[in-house]
């Protein structure tokens, strides 16, 4: 018994597989919450499946790249779970989320804003590490696109996780962290400290 989730995106979404077959799954859009709504929705799933906590075998969880806020909600909350279940956690990059299901050679997409995206190459001599790009890339692409800009992927977000979690999650020896090909947009205050009186 696998769960699935992820919120590096404008969503929460999660899914549970037992054995090869997706039980339940939600995918709800949200600019942002998630951090309030997952664990919500991730009880949900287990009473609708009649599953508990304790039935589950391992966590897979979406690192991005994508929304830092985001992604750092969904890491540490599978961290969290997995060390209070004493199972293992699975981190699974958007890329390989959206590369699951496809043998073809493609380019996988996820937007990253200000006409720009982050890429990665499957079975393709271009872009095979994950990096950040301007969106014009994807017009020059000699493989199809897949995510962002391009076709949709063969599986739900949280479906490919949870598949991905599963052929995984046995040869996995470390934590899930964020991939994050860039730095965080926020910064330090650069005013000068307040004086403290005495």
């Amino acid at each position: 018994m696998i769960l699935g989730f992820d919120t590096s995106a404008a969503h929460c979404a999660a899914a549970l597989l037992q054995g090869d077959k997706i039980i339940a799954r939600a995918h709800e859009p949200m600019a942002k919450g998630q951090a309030e709504r997952l664990m919500v929705l991730v009880q949900d799933l287990l009473d609708q499946s009649g599953t508990a906590l304790s039935d589950l075998d391992a966590i897979g969880v979406g690192i991005g790249p994508g929304n830092f806020t985001g992604i750092r909600i969904a890491v540490s909350a599978a961290r969290g779970l997995a060390l209070g279940l004493s199972i293992p956690a699975v981190g699974v990059s958007a890329f390989d989320a959206l590369h699951y299901g496809t043998q073809a050679p493609c380019l996988c997409a996820v937007d990253a804003r200000r006409d720009m995206v982050f890429v990665q190459g499957f079975n393709t001599p271009a872009y095979q590490s994950p990096s950040l790009q301007s969106i014009s890339v994807l017009a020059t692409s000699d493989a199809p696109v897949i995510g962002a800009f391009g076709a949709a992927p063969v599986h739900f977000v949280a479906d490919a996780i949870a598949h991905l979690c599963l052929e995984r999650y046995a040869q996995t020896t470390t934590r899930p962290s964020p991939l994050y090909i860039r730095p965080a947009d926020a910064a330090p205050a650069r005013d000068a400290p307040p004086r403290i009186l005495v």
